[in-house]
């Protein structure tokens, strides 16, 4: 079969590669249809992933169709999947309290082990969830939103409330329209003019501002000098995540969905004043998966407009490069490989 190897940081080659072998008890075999392209797989084909061994199938943004089942397995054949990529060990403290999405020992397709920029994979039936009513296109969309989605779940903030998004990357992006489904009252915050404007043009969100000396000043303007109850970082930048910290109202929450390797400082005082709550938020739970599934097929995520480019598995051997160092007009680009 085929596969887009990484072979080394900088250098992808289409490669032929044997079949994974039959699915064992409680498995299946899933033929990918559709491979998402994210900010982890870029970084992977640049050699800026810290933890990571080359070579490397990524991929982790898939949908399928099921091929075959080991014994145990109730998804039938034929059946299309949204695929979650996070393979927990199912008994450490986090499995057990229900939240696998932060596994002592997680496994991540693409990152830990080979993913789905390849044409069968073979994994867990319970990471497999049907995608009845969604294209296949849209179901390999479902994870990335899925971690917007879950970050919106875990601030429990109130319909009506004020929320800021910074960061308006794809991650950023499905936060802030589950944060508006969800009945929050969203602004955005990002360095790009260019994202800012896709975002109130395509998307809908009227609220943008750009950042700079002054943003602060005129994000507290907005909203009356009280700051937003909750506040989403998917920025990955150390200094934008410490900026954030003032942005949020008292009684408010800070929502980290972005990872750092660095260390975060803030000042205790205003921290303590505002009695703020701190979040980590982290990959998503199956609940999320079904949340954004049921609101694509509700009609509340413009899909069209987040997907703005495609190529196929051979293709992106040149397309992948090109993108990692070319965004403009760049939101979410799906790989097809086969059906």
């Amino acid at each position: 079969m085929k596969a887009l190897l990484c072979v080394e940081p900088g250098r992808l080659e289409l490669v032929d590669r044997p079949a994974p072998p039959a699915p064992g008890p409680g498995e299946a075999a899933v033929d990918i249809r559709h491979v998402g392209i994210c900010g982890t797989d870029y970084h992977i084909y640049e050699g800026k992933h810290p933890f990571l061994a080359y070579p490397r199938v990524m991929g982790h943004e898939l949908s399928g169709v099921v091929a075959e089942t080991g014994e145990g397995v109730a998804i039938a054949p034929g059946t299309p999947v949204v695929i979650n990529p996070y393979l927990s060990c199912g008994h450490c403290v986090a499995c057990r309290a229900g939240k696998p999405n932060c596994c002592t020992s997680i496994t991540v397709l693409g990152v830990h082990g080979d993913g789905g920029m390849t044409e069968r994979v073979v994994l867990p039936a319970g990471n497999l969830y049907p995608a009845e009513g969604l294209s296949l296109r849209d179901a390999a969309t479902v994870e990335f939103l899925a971690i917007g989605a879950h970050a919106v779940r875990r601030s429990r903030a109130e319909p009506g409330t004020r929320a800021l998004v910074v960061g308006i990357g794809p991650i950023g992006l499905g936060a802030a329209i589950f944060a508006r489904i969800a009945g929050l009252e969203v602004t955005l915050l990002d360095a790009s003019a260019e994202r800012l404007a896709f975002a109130r043009d395509r998307l809908g969100f009227s609220a943008g501002f750009a950042t700079g000396a002054d943003a602060e000043a005129q994000l507290m303007a907005h909203t009356g000098g009280e700051g937003f109850e909750t506040v989403f970082d998917a920025t990955g930048n150390v200094k934008a995540i410490e900026a954030g910290f003032t942005l949020v109202a008292h009684g408010g929450s800070y929502v980290l969905i972005s990872v750092v390797k660095d260390r975060i400082a803030f000042a205790d005082p205003e921290f303590h004043k505002r009695e703020m709550t701190l979040i980590g938020s982290r990959n998503a739970l199956k609940a999320d998966f079904e949340h954004v599934m049921a609101s694509i097929r509700a009609g509340r995520v413009p899909l069209d407009a987040l997907v703005t480019h495609t190529t196929t598995l051979a293709g992106a051997v040149e397309d992948l490069p090109r993108w990692a160092h070319t965004k403009d007009g760049l939101i979410k680009a799906i790989i097809t490989v086969g059906g």
